[in-house]
C-alpha cells in the first residue's frame, strides 16, 4: 500500500506540473490569435478565391477553357483593391468575361494575365491595370496615353478608320515585339471585326513616349495624347511590354454605347 501510495503521490505532482506547462502555452497561443488572424486575413481571402477556381462544384463547377465564374470575379475585384486604385468594377467584369470567351475559343497563347485600359478615367489617373490571373496581383498601374483625336483630359471619341488618330476600343491579343520609331514596341491584333481588326494596318502598337508622364500632368492636367497608341511610360514599357507580348489579353473599356451594343465578345 505505501508502494501504491507513494507511486500515487509522485505521478499527480508529474501531472499537475505537466498540466501548468500546457496552459502556460494555450495562454500564449491565445495571446498571439489577433495577429495570426489578422496578418492572414490576405492570404485566406486569396486561398479562397484558388479554391473557388481551381477545384470543380459540382453543377456549378467550372470548365476547362473557362477559368473564371461570377463569384470568383467578384471576389477577386474585392481582394485586389481594384476599387481603391480607380478600376471600375464594370469594366473588370466585361475583362473577364470577354477574356473567357476568347480562353474558350482559342484565341489567346498566355491564359495568366490580363491587361485593362480604362478610358472612364482621365489620362491624368494610372489607367493601365496589369493583372496576374494565377495570383490574383496587380503587376503594373500606371499611366497611358489615347488618341489625340479622341479627346483631351478624357478618351470619348473612338474610330477603328485609318489616319483618325482616335483610340479604339475593345478586346486585342498581345503580338510580337520590334524595335521601330518609338523604340521597343509590342504589336497588337484587334479581335473585334469593325471595332479594332484594323489596329496592325493602323499600326496601332504599345510603345513609350515622352509625353507620357506626370510632368504633363502639372503642366496641362493631363497627359500628352498618341496617334491612336496605347503609348506608356518611358521607365516602364519595356518590363511590361515583356511581361504581356506573345498572346496575352488586352481589354480597352470606355462606357461607350456604341461598342458595348455591338461588341460580340462583350455580348456572347
Amino acid at each position: 500500500m505505501k508502494i501504491i501510495s507513494a507511486y500515487m503521490h509522485h505521478e499527480s505532482g508529474r501531472l499537475g506540473k505537466a498540466s501548468l506547462a500546457f496552459l502556460v502555452i494555450l495562454f500564449a497561443i491565445f495571446l498571439h490569435m489577433p495577429f495570426v488572424f489578422a496578418a492572414g486575413k490576405a492570404k485566406i481571402e486569396l486561398d479562397l478565391i484558388h479554391a473557388v477556381t481551381k477545384v470543380p462544384l459540382a453543377s456549378n463547377a467550372l470548365s476547362a477553357t473557362n477559368k473564371f465564374d461570377e463569384n470568383t470575379i467578384a471576389l477577386a475585384y474585392e481582394s485586389m483593391e481594384l476599387d481603391k486604385m480607380g478600376l471600375s468594377e464594370q469594366a473588370f467584369n466585361y475583362a473577364m468575361k470577354g477574356f473567357n470567351y476568347l480562353v474558350e475559343q482559342g484565341k489567346l497563347e498566355k491564359d495568366n494575365i490580363i491587361s485593362i485600359v480604362d478610358f472612364t478615367q482621365p489620362s491624368s489617373k494610372k489607367r493601365l491595370f496589369v493583372i496576374d490571373l494565377d495570383d490574383f496581383r496587380v503587376l503594373y498601374n500606371t499611366y497611358v496615353a489615347h488618341g489625340v483625336n479622341s479627346g483631351k483630359e478624357y478618351a470619348n471619341q473612338f474610330s477603328n478608320t485609318p489616319s483618325s488618330y482616335k483610340s479604339s476600343l475593345g478586346f486585342y491579343q498581345t503580338l510580337g515585339t520590334y524595335i521601330g520609331g518609338h523604340g521597343y514596341s509590342l504589336r497588337l491584333d484587334g479581335l473585334e471585326k469593325g471595332i479594332n481588326d484594323n489596329a496592325n494596318s493602323r499600326a496601332i502598337v504599345i510603345h513609350a513616349a515622352d509625353y507620357v508622364n506626370e510632368s504633363f500632368i502639372r503642366s496641362q492636367g493631363y497627359i500628352g495624347r498618341s496617334w491612336g497608341c496605347p503609348a506608356l511610360p518611358e521607365k516602364l514599357h519595356k518590363p511590361i511590354i515583356d511581361k504581356i507580348k506573345n498572346g496575352s489579353c488586352l481589354f480597352i473599356y470606355s462606357t461607350n454605347d456604341a461598342y458595348l451594343q455591338k461588341s460580340k465578345i462583350i455580348n456572347a
